[in-house]
């Protein structure tokens, strides 16, 4: 199922959504803060495609692009924080640890 599930940042450019066949299963949002950072403070999936990694996804999205953009981020959102805190891979844009 992962396969068919497509990503797209959102039109206000403040987030990622998860689709699969072409509905909305996830999405994680973000705020800009001054020229350098960013807040993930969202992150949802639909109760029936949790556990699939959709969150993770959405997660390394926002951490990808926080890279090519050159910004550091804070996880105000519980799951972006855990997630953080698991995979040592957003280490390297990691604002602040935030247990």
């Amino acid at each position: 199922m992962s396969d068919e599930v497509q990503y797209f940042i959102t039109p206000t450019g403040d987030g990622f959504h998860a689709f699969y066949h072409g509905n909305k299963i996830g999405e994680i949002t973000f705020v800009r803060i001054g020229a350098d950072k960013l807040i993930i403070d969202y992150t949802g999936v639909e109760p029936v495609y949790r556990r699939q990694h959709i969150g993770l996804t959405l997660v390394r999205n926002v951490a990808s692009w926080a890279r090519q953009h050159h910004l550091r981020v804070l996880t105000l959102c519980p799951f972006a924080r855990a997630m953080f805190n698991r995979f040592p891979e957003f280490d390297d844009i990691r604002l602040m640890n935030a247990h």
